[in-house]
């Protein structure tokens, strides 16, 4: 007989586990409508009587919450990027772009951004014991300025630029001050191993991929240890008066050698002089006695008396003493006018000064026609 024929008034699945005793399977519509009236009583809603009620207040509350979460979502990918800088993007780990300056967005939880400070210039100090080449200990102090050449290898190809720098610079450092001296490392050789360890550096970062450019490398006072440092300072000064000692003979020598230069130069001028005059004075003296010799063939006394009076004139210009020949006699008269002058000065007061002019000139007036006379 079937279940569900006529005058039969039982379902065949009732009476099985429930409540009542029937023999039938669990109401699934009762069970729905449990679990329907707690998530009322958890938002609101009371009963099965508000049951329309809860759900029309559940949907406008989840609109709003999507809302507010796509708007923050939207404004958490918003950034600024400043002029100097740039900004490496990321899209699930891996390289995408690089932004440069202006308001830009990514989509946050998929793409990350780092921004870095590509035109500013950094500085990294660095200070150390060192080992020179003549197995000399120095305290070495150094400064490296440097900026970002390459964004994307300064982000992704090093975990930590930085880092890679201080151990390359450690490195190059101590790789030319152990191929240098003490004394280049304290005194003049500073700048060439500044320069050395500024390219070897580069070297190592190229090598590196770390997108760092080296702009300057600065080696401050190098000193020695403090438990020498009095000697080694000794030595400095020692060397420093050394290059002034030589400074100053340099600038004597630089100054007389010139002058010495001068006054020979000057003597073998003056000496070619000499020897142009003299040359010329016996050229003239040769044409002079020439033209003599010609007159003197032509009128030998006239030529004679000639000469002997003009050597006469010449000797007794420069005397101041006369000697008269008296004619016809072996007397011979003496005019010692220079005395004779003196006597006058210091006997005549300074108020007659013209008698005596007068007396003084007596006697040579008187003794000139004696003289011509004997010449003539």
């Amino acid at each position: 007989m079937a279940w569900n024929e006529p005058g039969k008034d039982k379902d065949p699945w009732s009476g099985r586990g429930n409540k009542n005793g029937n023999d039938g399977p669990p109401d699934l519509d009762e069970a729905f409508k449990k679990l329907q009236d707690k998530l009322n009583g958890m938002f609101g809603g009371g009963g099965s009587g508000g049951r329309s009620t809860g759900n029309a207040n559940m949907k406008p509350l989840f609109g709003v919450f999507a809302v507010v979460a796509l708007l923050i979502y939207i404004g958490s990918g918003v950034y600024q990027v400043d002029a100097k800088e740039r900004a490496v993007v990321l899209k699930f780990g891996a390289f995408s772009e690089i932004k440069t300056e202006g308001l830009n967005w990514n989509a946050p939880l998929i793409t990350d951004v780092i921004k870095v400070n590509v035109t500013g210039e950094r500085q990294y100090p660095s200070r150390g014991l060192m080992l020179t080449e003549d197995e000399s200990i120095v305290e070495l102090p150094i400064s490296v300025q440097y900026n970002v050449s390459d964004v994307k290898a300064f982000v992704l190809n090093v975990r930590d630029p930085e880092t890679s720098l201080r151990h390359a610079t450690d490195s190059a450092v101590r790789h030319v001050v152990g191929s240098s001296e003490l004394n280049q490392v304290l005194s003049e050789g500073r700048q060439a191993i500044a320069v050395e360890v500024k390219q070897r550096l580069q070297s190592y970062l190229d090598a590196y991929g770390a997108g760092i450019q080296v702009n300057t490398v600065n080696i401050q006072d190098a000193r020695p240890p403090e438990e020498v440092r009095s000697a080694f300072d000794d030595v400095i000064r020692a060397k420093e008066d050394e290059a002034r000692f030589k400074a100053q003979a340099q600038a004597y020598a630089n100054g007389i050698i010139p002058e010495a230069r001068g006054r020979a130069q000057r003597m073998i001028e003056e000496a070619e002089a000499y020897k142009a005059e003299v040359i010329a004075r016996a050229e003239g003296e040769s044409d002079r006695f020439e033209s003599l010799l010609t007159e003197y063939k032509r009128a030998p006394e006239v030529t004679r008396q000639r000469l002997y009076i003009e050597t006469m004139e010449s000797v007794m210009t420069n005397s101041s003493k006369v000697m008269v020949d008296v004619a016809g006699g072996n007397n011979m008269l003496y005019l010692p006018l220079d005395r004779m002058v003196n006597r006058q000065s210091v006997a005549e007061p300074k108020s007659q000064p013209e008698n005596f002019n007068s007396r003084a000139a007596q006697p040579v007036e008187s003794a000139t026609p004696l003289v011509r006379r004997e010449m003539r």
